[in-house]
């Protein structure tokens, strides 16, 4: 085995996907964070050497086959291996159902969905080759358990994430490969944040008051979960969907 793992993540300029990159790198890998958002991503890379890790930064748009497949074949190029892959890019945007038109419902499921496919497809025959590696899909509570009104398409493609990560589970576990999904609630992130698009701070106070463990989830609360399903503790779970939301779901509203 190489000396020093490696993380592949997408959309790891904000939100989660930098509390990812942040935890792993952390944990000793070598991070290779990818992102539409360049600034973004380069800063984030930028604060893990900062703090005495690993990282790289590489501009990936998941919405392209040849760039994801460009991306991973310079990845394994350069460190041998794609230990951990978490697919984590992604977009939500609020749009009531009467506006809902084609050209944004696919724009949507090509980011959120196909997105996660297309790096999955690339990245898997090495792991596959070498017997070893773990996939984290990002999926949500409300491809979950929950439907969300007026983000119809972010629904859908969420609870296809959970439907591509156990189909590829399956494929990929006579090999040695795990691939599971993790599903948060409320967590702070520009996204949730957003007035325009999703429940705004007001309604993240509001949110928090309905979750048991009395708050909204933090970006690094998902990281750690991630970070768990990609080690040795986590060898014999595969297909799963580990929620982590607080215990929202399980309580009623």
């Amino acid at each position: 085995m190489h000396p020093t793992p490696t993380l592949l993540v997408t959309g790891g300029g904000i939100g989660i996907g930098r509390a990812v990159a942040l935890a792993f790198g952390r944990a000793g890998h070598h991070v290779v964070v990818t992102d539409i958002l360049e600034a973004e991503g380069e800063a984030t890379a930028a604060d893990i050497r900062a703090a005495g890790g690993s990282a790289s930064f590489m501009a990936l748009d998941v919405r392209s086959s040849a760039r994801a497949d460009t991306v991973v074949a310079a990845v394994l190029a350069e460190h041998g291996a794609i230990d951990t892959l978490v697919l984590n890019a992604g977009i939500a945007h609020k749009v009531p159902l009467e506006q809902l038109d084609d050209a944004r419902w696919d724009h949507t499921l090509d980011i959120d969905l196909k997105g996660m496919f297309r790096v999955a497809r690339a990245a898997l025959p090495a792991m596959r080759a070498r017997r070893r590696g773990a996939v984290v899909g990002l999926t949500s509570l409300m491809g979950l358990a929950w439907g969300w009104r007026e983000h119809v398409h972010y629904s859908a493609a969420k609870a296809g994430v959970i439907g591509l990560v156990r189909g590829l589970a399956a494929e990929v576990a006579a090999d040695g490969v795990r691939v599971n999904a993790v599903s948060p609630g409320y967590v702070r992130t520009a996204q949730l944040l957003s007035v325009e698009h999703s429940i705004g701070p007001e309604g993240a106070e509001q949110a928090a008051a309905r979750v048991p463990l009395g708050r909204i989830g933090e970006p690094e609360d998902i990281a750690d979960v991630i970070l768990f399903l990609a080690s040795d503790a986590a060898r014999y779970v595969t297909g799963q969907v580990i929620v982590a939301d607080g215990g929202l779901s399980i309580s009623p509203q």
